[in-house]
């Protein structure tokens, strides 16, 4: 089907369970993007949404595999300047009113949490197309305190290196990787290209992550080992250089270093008995004296090790020990760039809960956000959530 675009949203209908199909949109014969989605023949359960407003003016082909000659789905898409059913947003029978939930589709792992100019960004794992898991983007928000959110356009789309996997976001403020093209800081986005096989890319943003465009020299570190995955970046100011944590296999992570997000040398191995994928990795003082830290390594699960890092060792004082005990934590990561006055490492999880959301047009939600400290104890220095005026050690 051919459509001109002249309005901002596509809406494809939705039947969650149904056949799959491989939908492809195509301008002047080029492929622009394309998806896996329950193509819904005749009524649908909910409507997905595909922002075209880089698209106004054109005329787009949307092709779908394997569809039926007495299918609906093509004929059903539909053009609005609003999300189609936008009335019903956040306002469904099981829609969180206190926990981020997406306005369509599916969501996981918490990506890129950053902080710049008084806005914190929450990026995550979405598939726009579908109530279960695929078809990876990086879904983004934005709050000013943390409860209320703003959802903004979808910040990184599937390429040619894979779909995107999960990954971390930091300021560039001294400029190190030469993106930067105006007044602002860049805000450059490390994240895993989940394709065969999986590599680490770079995408970065002049606007306070409203854009983003990808760097062209991906992959910045090609493969290691499996499925290798889940960049976690942070400055090391000490040094003067970027480090990051990455996941490589089983319970087998290792720690990297740039000097401008681009060429990264290998600094050395942590294991981490017990948990696997999503490394988090930073400092944090005990008892809030800025003058006594450790630092902080865990994985998706929340098995965290404490101990000492000089720029290039992570060397562990502690066993591995629980992050958190509840059953709906996981993946959860803390923001990079929260000012220095302020001072809090501020988590934020997935809080995956099964069926919870089943009939929705929606699936998954992320925790709530936590104050996250270390404290002496009679049996070692543990950690401590606070939220509000609660806490739990």
């Amino acid at each position: 089907r051919e459509i001109a675009i002249d309005k901002p949203y596509l809406n494809f209908p939705v039947k969650t369970g149904a056949p799959k199909k491989r939908v492809t949109l195509l301008a002047g014969g080029k492929e622009l993007h394309s998806f896996d989605i329950e193509l819904a023949d005749a009524e649908p359960d909910w409507w997905a949404f595909f922002d075209a407003t880089p698209l106004r003016g054109k005329t787009v082909t949307v092709k779908a595999d394997k569809l039926a000659d007495t299918s609906k789905g093509l004929s059903a898409i539909d053009q609005t300047t609003e999300i189609k059913d936008v009335k019903d947003l956040y306002r469904e029978s099981r829609r969180p009113q206190f926990h981020f939930s997406s306005r369509r589709g599916w969501l996981n792992d918490p990506n890129g949490l950053v902080c710049y100019q008084g806005e914190y960004h929450l990026f995550y794992q979405h598939n726009p197309y579908g109530w279960n898991w695929g078809n990876m983007h990086w879904g983004h928000a934005v709050s000013q305190d943390l409860v209320h959110w703003k959802e903004l356009p979808v910040a990184l789309y599937p390429d040619a290196h894979g779909t995107m996997f999960s990954g971390s976001v930091v300021v560039d403020v001294s400029n190190t990787a030469g993106f930067q093209t105006g007044a602002e800081a860049p805000l450059v986005a490390m994240f895993t290209a989940a394709g065969k096989p999986f590599t680490q890319g770079l995408a970065f943003s002049n606007d306070r992550g409203r854009t983003w465009k990808k760097y062209e020299g991906n992959p910045v570190l090609p493969h290691i080992a499996a499925e290798n995955r889940d960049p976690k970046v942070i400055w090391y100011a000490p040094q003067r250089k970027w480090v990051m944590a990455l996941y490589l296999d089983k319970s087998d992570y290792a720690l990297f270093a740039s000097p401008d997000l681009k060429r990264w040398t290998k600094l050395c191995d942590v294991t981490l008995p017990g948990d696997s994928e999503c490394p988090e990795f930073f400092e944090i003082a005990v008892d809030g004296d800025a003058k006594n830290t450790r630092w902080i390594f865990y994985g998706a699960n929340g098995k965290y090790l404490v101990g000492k890092f000089d720029g290039t060792n992570f060397l562990p004082e502690s066993k591995p020990q629980a992050l958190q005990d509840g059953n709906t934590w996981y993946a959860s990561q803390t923001f990079n760039n929260i000012p220095p006055a302020d001072g809090r490492r501020i988590l934020i999880p997935w809080g995956r809960n099964g069926d919870l959301h089943r009939g929705m047009p929606f699936n998954q939600m992320m925790g709530l956000p936590v104050q996250l400290t270390l404290h002496n104890t009679d049996t070692g220095l543990r950690r401590s959530f606070r939220f509000g005026s609660t806490s739990h050690t």
